[in-house]
């Protein structure tokens, strides 16, 4: 689906490297997680849940990639199909995932500090009970936005915190 283009390792780099293998693969087995449970996740009445939570640093579903650059600047890796930055002293990274015209179809955002991620309360707008390890999830599908929501936090003393929107199909 999607693809990083990384350079040849050294130095803090290889730090990097090991967090984004890591985040891909948390992501790759929660994304068939997600689809096994987003029927379950949309409301039974079939009325849509208000969608609070629809951009991140201001970058939204269906902004051009040249939009997003402006806005958050020369990403880390730079390509057609996805863009990798990192904020806040790298505790903070975003994968923005393009179309093939270019436009934002998934937005990524991954916490590796707890006290720097947002609240499922900040982004679903409800407080989401935590398993008995201490992990959070939950996704809410918005189809008449066209787009679903999902938080996700692992458990452990040091959670990765994995906020994702994406274009609904």
């Amino acid at each position: 689906m999607t693809r990083l283009l990384l350079k040849t390792p050294s130095g803090s780099c290889i730090l990097n490297l090991l967090f984004v293998a890591a985040t891909l693969l948390l992501a790759s087995s929660s994304a068939n997680a997600q689809v096994r449970r987003a029927a379950a996740q949309t409301p039974a009445s079939g009325e849509e849940p208000s969608a609070s939570f629809n951009e991140y640093r201001g970058i939204q579903l269906g902004m051009f990639a040249d939009d997003v650059r402006k806005k958050l600047g020369n990403p880390k890796d730079k390509g057609d199909e996805q863009d990798f930055y990192l904020f806040n002293d790298e505790t903070e990274m975003a994968q923005i995932v393009y179309d093939k015209t270019h436009k934002v179809i998934t937005i990524s955002a991954d916490f590796l500090k707890a006290t720097e991620a947002l609240t499922a309360k900040q982004v679903l707008g409800a407080e989401v009970e935590a398993k008995a390890d201490g992990s959070v999830y939950k996704l809410v599908r918005y189809p008449k936005a066209g787009y679903w929501l999902s938080y996700n936090r692992t458990s452990g003393a040091s959670p990765l915190t994995t906020i994702t929107l994406q274009k609904i199909q």
